[in-house]
């Protein structure tokens, strides 16, 4: 079956068939206020923290075809009465005889025709602005003139969002609606809970004259509440009930009569919905608005941010597929994940149990770097700011209130408070910072610590680098038996959740990679007797992780509480992990041919035509002393399942050792632009990655799942511009090593770095993965692969002889 198309040319992705085998999302606006539209133009809206300022009521358990949030009615004048149908197929689900919805550059552009009518609706958030905008265009199609009336409608939920599924008494009674009447027809509904009436207001207006409105849903869906949103029985009557609900469940409904559509007329309706702190407050954004040309204006503005966004690295690959994920989706992938972490999605529902993860953050924050390096410091600095003193991170926090947890660890007594990742992160996502900007200012820049005195007020400062020096130390003293680091509550792999006295071997990898960005940092900034001290720390894990976790054809994972082995050929289950291979060989640990044998295994043992395990056998049964990866049946997650985020290290690691062809075999196994011709099994949308995939012990083998906000978007899109393509920045400028398959030609790329451009054109006349022969600069021989810092505004030429 076939669900829509790429069109690259747009910059879209076009649905053509709103029957998605799962919903299908876009982001819209930013956390500052915005959220997602699904193909059907359902929406979830929130201003601020989705947790506790949500505005629309949008239930992702819900049957695919049940409204959620927002929808639009039209309904045409008949000799019997109306005819009522929403131009979105849901929730009325009438036959449509063209449907076509655009996942665009943070809109959704939804073009529909049902009985004649064509509408078409671009729903956005301008740049800065707290109101959704939706440009309603409505045409006649047929011979013969037709009447008319457009009802836009939104439900409410209460700013609270947890308390809106949880308490059924105090949320319906402070629930509010309010009309405001205007001049000439116009009117604003306004909504809010009672103890906002005074500070936090959301309206819902348009910009045509409105002559009857409905708030409440029990009156709107008729029959005593027991009316339907696919057949709501208001609609049937000539004008709603004007009723301004002042408890229950609020909605908003506006009535316009848009009278005769001669064949070939249209007309524009433009609404909005917004949250302000009054009304009065409002009144500009909404007066401004109704004026097509400025809503016109504003969209313009979106398509320009996203433009000069995206323009920052722009390829031109011998792979179309490759060419339209890295030029488009990916790196807006990585944005839309930067701003919402794992705050609000429709896997991670936003009901306050998350918030932002200081890894997961930390890895984000390097897929926007070359687009949006100050917006990526940003990140970091609020990262940092919940670090705590002794080098360790509080694993999660909110970013409005800069509150911070530890995250699943306080649920389990017996087990450690801490993740033994999670504060090796931000040394790499600070190193890739100063790597693309130059900026060694960053590193003197004075951010708190975590912990407060019972004032609120941070009990110590540290400059950027010594966050950095506490972070290595932390993990420098807490290790265990075999000198590997202790696993804490658990490392990357949230769900293996071990005793007190278990060490991870990802973990030794981690804080190697961690090591070596120090040692080239420190040195960078002639801090030599600091870089020397870090060298022989990582000499020495090295040697630990080579002497204790080798076990024969890949290296183990982890060492249990009782020192034994797991990720072994030992095991019954779980005996190979894919983590501990790959970054045993991006750490430098694992020697040239330990490295080669543990890929293969990899390949052999772990790898499937729709991506690489993160671990085989799957358990099969629950085990309380592992945790949480037990959970899962054999296939799913990280019970063996294809996780997708572990299979851009393996494609890193195929480059370093010279794989090309293998690292982008691995890259198209998991592209989603390959899925889009089987999307009916993989379900997910084929414009973004999800986290993972079922894997083939499991029955669904195939099925995508948690799309959107996954840290796969950063690794993979790190995986291909910095080691497939092989152009990265380094202290030094930028350094020029691809690794690509050995049947191209060459490729392009197009890269701003630090003031300058520079036009790649890497020529492969050889046929080979990896090699270089000659680079020019501007039609001059450098030696070398590094382009040298030019930070001069101009184009400069580069040429890459391969060889």
């Amino acid at each position: 079956m076939s669900f829509g198309y790429f069109d690259d040319a747009q910059k879209v992705y076009v649905i053509t068939d709103p029957r998605t085998p799962a919903t299908w999302i876009n982001y819209i606006g930013t956390i500052g206020f915005g959220g997602f539209v699904d193909q059907t133009g359902g929406a979830l809206i929130c201003k601020g923290d989705p947790a506790l300022n949500r505005i629309i009521k949008y239930i992702p358990q819900l049957p695919n075809g049940d409204f959620k949030g927002e929808t639009l009615y039209i309904r045409i004048k008949v000799p019997s009465g109306y005819k009522v149908f929403s131009p979105f197929y849901v929730p009325t689900l009438d036959n449509y005889d063209r449907y076509e919805c655009r996942v665009g550059l943070g809109y959704m552009k939804i073009l529909s025709e049902f009985y004649g009518i064509r509408t078409e609706a671009v729903i956005f958030v301008p740049m800065n602005q707290s109101c959704e905008i939706r440009d309603i265009c409505i045409t006649n199609l047929t011979k013969e003139p037709i009447e008319l009336d457009v009802i836009p409608v939104v439900e409410y939920t209460h700013f609270d969002a947890l308390k809106q599924l949880t308490n059924a008494d105090w949320v319906p009674q402070t629930m509010q609606s309010k009309i405001v009447e205007e001049d000439a027809g116009y009117k604003i509904l306004t909504q809010y809970a009672f103890m906002n009436k005074e500070s936090r207001i959301n309206y819902f207006t348009s910009n045509y004259p409105i002559s009857s409105f409905e708030s409440d849903r029990k009156i709107f869906l008729g029959n005593m509440g027991y009316g339907t949103w696919k057949c709501p029985k208001s609609l049937y009557e000539d004008e709603l009930s004007n009723y301004e609900a002042r408890r229950g469940d609020n909605i908003g409904a506006l009535m316009h009569h848009i009278g005769i559509l001669e064949s070939g007329e249209h007309k524009e309706i433009i609404t909005q919905l917004g949250q302000a702190a009054s009304l009065r407050e409002a009144m500009q954004d909404i007066q401004r608005y109704r004026d097509p040309a400025i809503v016109n204006k504003a969209f313009i503005g979106l398509k320009e941010f996203w433009e000069n966004y995206l323009s920052k690295i722009v390829v031109d690959t011998p792979d179309a597929a490759m060419n339209t994920m890295l030029n488009m989706h990916n790196p807006r992938q990585c944005y839309i994940t930067k701003n919402w972490s794992r705050y609000l999605s429709q896997y991670q529902l936003g009901f306050g149990a998350r918030g932002i993860g200081f890894r997961d953050s930390a890895q984000d924050v390097m897929g926007i770097l070359g687009h949006a390096p100050e917006e990526g410091r940003e990140l970091i600095e609020m990262l940092l700011h919940v670090q705590n003193r002794n080098g360790s991170a509080m694993h999660q926090f909110n970013p409005v209130t800069m509150e911070a947890s530890a995250g699943d660890s306080r649920e389990m007594e017996d087990r450690p408070k801490y993740y033994s990742d999670d504060h090796l992160w931000i040394v790499l996502a600070v190193c890739a910072y100063i790597k693309e900007t130059g900026n060694t200012a960053f590193l003197s820049k004075q951010i708190p610590f975590y912990e407060k005195d019972k004032e609120g007020k941070p009990l110590e400062w540290g400059s950027v680098l010594e966050h950095l020096k506490r972070g290595i130390e932390f993990t420098k003293e807490d290790c265990g038996v075999h000198g590997l680091p202790l696993l804490g509550f658990a490392d990357w792999n949230d769900t293996v959740n071990l005793p007190y006295g278990a060490e991870s071997v990802f973990t030794a990898n981690l804080y190697g990679t961690a090591l070596k960005e120090m040692v080239e940092l420190l040195r960078y900034i002639r801090d030599e007797a600091l870089a020397q001290a870090y060298e022989e720390c990582y000499v020495s894990m090295k040697k630990n992780v080579n002497q204790y976790c080798w076990d024969g054809k890949w290296y183990i994972r982890y060492f249990d509480h009782h020192g034994q082995k797991i990720g072994s050929n030992e095991n019954e289950k779980g005996k190979i992990y894919a983590n501990a291979q790959s970054w045993s060989v991006i750490s430098g640990f694992a020697p040239y041919d330990r490295a080669a044998v543990a890929l293969q295994s990899v390949n052999r043992i772990l790898n499937t035509r729709n991506g690489i395990k993160l671990s085989d056998p799957g358990y099969d049964g629950y085990d309380s002393e592992k945790g949480g990866i037990t959970t899962y049946p054999p296939g799913a997650k990280e019970n063996g399942g294809i996780f997708l985020h572990s299979n851009p290290w393996v494609m890193m690691a195929e480059t370093m050792l010279g794989n090309g062809d293998q690292a982008f075999a691995y890259y198209n196994q998991i592209n989603p632009v390959l899925k889009n011709d089987v999307v009916e099994s993989y379900e997910c949308e084929p414009y973004c990655y999800p986290q993972n995939i079922l894997g083939d012990e499991h029955p669904q083998f195939g099925l995508a799942r948690n799309s959107w906000l996954s840290g796969t978007a950063s690794w993979v899109y790190q995986a291909s511009v910095k080691y497939i393509l092989g152009v990265r920045p380094n202290y030094e400028g930028l350094m020029i090593d691809p690794c690509i398959p050995s049947q191209w030609k060459g490729f392009r790329m197009r890269k701003h770095f630090r003031n300058a451009v520079f036009e790649i054109d890497v020529k492969n006349p050889e046929g080979i993965c990896k090699g270089i022969k000659q680079v020019l600069l501007d039609g001059k021989e450098i030696e070398g692969q590094i382009i040298p810092v030019l930070e001069d505004g101009k184009v400069h030429n580069v040429q890459v002889i391969m060889g």
